[in-house]
């Protein structure tokens, strides 16, 4: 007799191929009736969105990536997704909140973009320059380090180079414009090739579901909860998509019983709103 009863929901989900498929899902029938799980007025992460009862959320330390997640400011509750040129995203069951960051004015703040504004946005932050680095498709390395001594990227087809061009700064602004250069020449199959793979069972808040490919996807645990009697873990997914368009807290196709909120006890693939993925797409920076 497994640990928990189940009860099975029959759902239709879009694969990336854009077939229909009806596919039967074990949800725990312990957590598949909940009391409400959202705070319209809450303003970050972490209160807006409520642990389902007898879970707790995971605590992080203080001025870690998981805290910088959990913590991350939302637009107010109703917000519409909009894409880099200012068009309103259809809502239809993908999203439940739209994190409170630009996404630029050209089509570049795609998924694994998002993933990696956000890892460089924490850096940036602690003033951790050194770490800010990321590989482009072609392999070249594009460290921030270099480029806020006044270097830059000089790229000819599969060729790059760094060139000094101008005074160093840490300016925001010059940050922002290192940024645009990693989105144009990086992306899910640089970016998946960079992390390490993790185990289900060890995620932790920050952790990426990463397929690699043209296209790919990325999408980024940005909290988590846990079940203190059984250990199960609960945690939420963000993403941008394509075309480039703003942050979202997505929806939990599987089980709208604690949706936003997925659990780590499912079998077989992860089925997110846009996109599917495996277990062993997780991966960590």
């Amino acid at each position: 007799m497994p640990l928990y009863l189940y009860s099975i929901l029959v759902v239709m989900l879009t694969s990336c191929s854009s077939k229909a498929e009806q596919v039967a899902v074990y949800i725990p029938e312990s957590i598949a009736k909940t009391e409400v799980l959202l705070n319209p007025a809450g303003e970050t992460i972490a209160e807006r969105f409520l642990p389902p009862k007898g879970y707790i959320r995971i605590t992080t330390s203080e001025n870690s990536f998981g805290a910088y997640l959990q913590h991350f400011k939302l637009k107010p509750h109703g917000a519409q997704v909009h894409y880099y040129n200012g068009a309103v995203k259809p809502n239809d069951n993908i999203y439940d909140a739209v994190l409170d960051i630009d996404v630029g004015k050209r089509d570049l703040q795609q998924c694994a973009d998002a993933v990696m504004r956000l890892r460089a946005e924490y850096l940036y932050g602690q003033k951790q320059y050194d770490a800010i680095h990321f590989n482009f498709t072609s392999g070249f390395r594009a460290d921030y380090s270099k480029w806020q001594q006044g270097y830059r990227i000089n790229v000819k087809g599969n060729d790059c180079s760094w060139v000094k061009k101008t005074a160093p700064s840490t300016a925001y602004a010059s940050f922002k414009d290192y940024l645009q250069v990693v989105f144009t020449y990086a992306g899910t199959l640089s970016l998946e090739k960079e992390m390490k793979a993790v185990s289900l069972k060890d995620m932790q808040i920050g952790d990426v579901f990463i397929k690699g490919g043209s296209p790919g996807h990325a999408v980024i645990v940005v909290d988590m909860a846990v079940n203190e009697q059984t250990g199960e873990k609960l945690f939420l997914l963000a993403q941008s998509y394509m075309p480039a368009q703003e942050i979202q807290i997505l929806k939990n196709p599987m089980n709208a019983g604690i949706s936003p909120w997925y659990s780590t006890n499912f079998s077989g693939p992860l089925f997110t709103p846009e996109w599917t993925f495996q277990r062993s797409h997780l991966k960590r920076f």
